[in-house]
């Protein structure tokens, strides 16, 4: 049964989906903003929540966490100490999906996901 599974299959086997996933992620908390497709954009925001989440208590169990997540030792100092504090406060909601125009070749339609300032 697939109750409360949430996690969309992007047509790939898992073992890619989840590493093309972790890219984009550390893409997105690398650069601030990526476009990708839509439904890309939304199972990023996921992924990046929990990274950020994870990021904002402080120890060395939380740096263990988001290092599944994001396995680049820079972007992970980056997580820790650039963007974990900016969202100190915030109770969630770190990302914005913002819909952007199609692609030319095949008509996907585009987002544009980035961190909230």
């Amino acid at each position: 049964m697939r109750h409360k599974l949430a996690k969309g299959k992007l047509s790939r086997p898992t073992q890619h989906r989840l590493l093309m996933l972790k890219g984009a992620t550390m893409d997105l908390l690398k650069y601030e903003s990526i476009e990708t497709t839509e439904s890309k954009a939304r199972e990023i925001k996921k992924m990046a929540e929990k990274a950020i989440t994870t990021a904002k208590k402080p120890g060395l169990n939380s740096k263990r966490l988001a290092g599944k997540i994001i396995s680049d030792k820079s972007i992970l100092d980056k997580l820790f100490t650039e963007i974990a504090p900016r969202y100190e406060s915030r109770p969630g909601g770190y990302t914005r999906i913002t819909k952007s125009a199609k692609r030319k070749g095949d008509g996907a339609s585009l987002a544009i996901i980035e961190l909230v300032s």
